[in-house]
């Protein structure tokens, strides 16, 4: 035994030695623009996540050091790397070549709910560089004394995602926060078109409204307004013209406009799994059914609401609604038009949902097990990775979901599949998974 726990440690010691050697050689790469990945994932310079990501993946720590190295000896720039397909197909540093240099584009968020604070600590978790996005501003309501610290402390503690790994700090005299030593200036103002970003050293930003409290072209317009905004990006579905996006399936549609949607957290969980399907063995209907987290839209206790059953409490009930992601998936996937209807169950919980898909298809889908090596596949695959997972444990629940950057985590167990029919069960983390695929969308936009 005693041999045993001194073989594991000296192995482990060895794997540490080598990925503090990696984090050196990550953050060269970081200088040169180049985004190093794990199917799909950033990973943030820490030793024990870069080994247990290894362990994950079936790599070796010294193999990913070896070919780091050696992208970085070859001074690639500008663009993205993904170490775990590029590893486990044999590549070299010589099958890439530098990418053309990302823009920096400024980033106002409209609203500093729920939201936008998860799309704070994404942006401002990656490392410093003065290309992509740059988060300059936050706008909120006027408030009293103290708001300045209340909406830091919001930031760096989170009830359900825990602590903000990195600093934040109030500066009172520029009214503003730094977060992680980037500046973010604090707005105060009632209306879009009060703002004018030019006063702040803000041009040609991208506004990412969060406030769900315009839907339209004309209230979003109204950002468009402000001197220094060139397109807004609203994370809620958009109603009339306004293209609704769900990236990595109809982010091709974006091109030129200036405002655009990101759509909901369910239409973007679901219409992944539901694209790859379609297209592998074609859809004739089905039912779309979200085990939803509770929301800020409901009531804490009874109390009148506008909305049917939502002014019951949130954390004592489990309140039937409707949803609108059903519908939303034919904007994104146009030949689902009129096949898909949806519903909902809002539930006691603060975060991670399940959307339940009951679908009928053209072609036999075979066997659970058959579904589920296809569905695997798909998730391993470069176009997928970034948007779905696949989780085959008989001990999954939805707090370990809680975090999870993928729009999407198929839980196997739990598939039935009987010809052509199935019934499918994708977790989800409504509030970070769809975070992150909002700011893949504001970096399409920002081109």
């Amino acid at each position: 035994m005693s041999n045993l726990y001194t073989s594991h440690l000296s192995k482990r010691t060895n794997q540490e030695s080598i990925a503090i050697e990696l984090l050196v050689a990550l953050n060269s790469l970081v200088k040169n623009n180049v985004t190093a990945l794990f199917l799909g994932d950033r990973i943030g310079l820490d030793v024990t996540k870069l080994i247990a990501v290894h362990d994950k993946h079936g790599l070796d720590v010294a193999d990913t050091l070896i070919f780091v190295k050696s992208l970085a000896d070859k001074n690639l720039k500008n663009t993205t790397v993904d170490l775990v397909q590029a590893i486990k197909a044999g590549k070299t540093a010589d099958d890439f070549t530098d990418g053309r240099e990302t823009p920096s584009t400024d980033v106002v968020l409209y609203g500093f709910g729920r939201i936008g604070r998860i799309l704070a600590r994404l942006l401002m978790s990656r490392p410093v560089s003065d290309k992509g996005l740059q988060l300059k501003a936050i706008v909120v309501r006027p408030a009293g004394d103290g708001d300045l610290a209340k909406r830091a402390s919001l930031l760096e503690r989170d009830s359900v995602h825990g602590w903000f790994d990195g600093s934040v700090v109030v500066d009172d005299e520029n009214n503003g926060i730094v977060v992680n030593g980037r500046f973010i200036k604090v707005i105060y103002a009632s209306d879009p078109s009060e703002v004018d970003y030019t006063a702040h050293g803000i041009d040609n930003a991208i506004v990412i409204d969060n406030t769900g409290k315009w839907k339209d072209e004309a209230g979003l317009g109204k950002h468009l307004q402000s001197k220094g905004v060139k397109k807004v990006l609203l994370t809620a579905p958009a109603s009339g013209d306004i293209k609704n996006i769900v990236w990595g399936v109809n982010d091709d549609m974006i091109g030129d406009e200036t405002i655009v949607s990101a759509a909901s957290c369910t239409t973007n969980a679901i219409t992944p799994t539901l694209k790859i399907l379609n297209d592998k063995y074609g859809i004739d209907n089905g039912h779309m059914e979200t085990i939803h987290a509770f929301t800020n839209d409901q009531n804490l206790v009874d109390n009148h609401h506008k909305a049917d059953r939502r002014g019951r409490a949130a954390p004592l009930n489990m309140v039937m609604t409707s949803t609108g992601a059903a519908k939303a998936v034919s904007k994104a996937i146009p030949e689902l038009k009129g096949k898909l209807s949806g519903s909902s169950i809002r539930v006691p919980t603060p975060n991670v949902s399940l959307a339940i898909l009951n679908l009928n298809f053209k072609h036999s889908v075979g066997s659970a097990e058959e579904l589920n090596a296809f569905i695997r596949q798909a998730s391993q695959s470069e176009q997928w990775q970034a948007q779905i997972a696949y989780s085959d444990s008989p001990e999954a629940v939805s707090t370990d979901f809680v975090g999870s950057h993928k729009v999407a985590i198929f839980d196997a167990k739990s598939t039935l599949a009987t010809d052509n029919r199935a019934v499918m069960y994708l977790w989800y983390d409504n509030e970070m998974g769809y975070s992150t695929q909002v700011i893949r969308v504001a970096e399409t936009m920002a081109k």
